[in-house]
C-alpha cells in the first residue's frame, strides 16, 4: 500500500487498516511458524505498511487535536 493511496483514508478507516493489517502479521507468523509458508518478506512488507499507516494515523490525530 502507497502512502498516497493512505493518505485519502479517514482516521476511522486508518484505524480499520491497522486491526487489519496487526492481524494479517499474526496470521502470517503463525503460518510461517507452522511451515506453510516460506516467504518472510511478505511478512515484512506488512509490518512495513502497517508502520506507514500507524504514521499517516499520527499525523492526522495530531491535525485534529490542534
Amino acid at each position: 500500500m502507497r502512502v498516497v493511496e493512505i493518505r485519502k483514508l479517514s482516521t476511522a478507516d486508518l484505524t480499520k487498516e491497522s486491526t487489519k493489517l496487526r492481524e494479517e502479521i499474526s496470521d502470517l507468523k503463525r503460518r510461517l511458524t507452522l511451515g506453510e509458508i516460506q516467504n518472510n518478506r511478505a511478512i515484512k512488507n506488512k509490518r512495513r505498511d502497517l508502520a506507514r499507516v500507524l504514521t499517516v494515523l499520527s499525523e492526522e490525530l495530531i491535525k485534529e487535536t490542534r
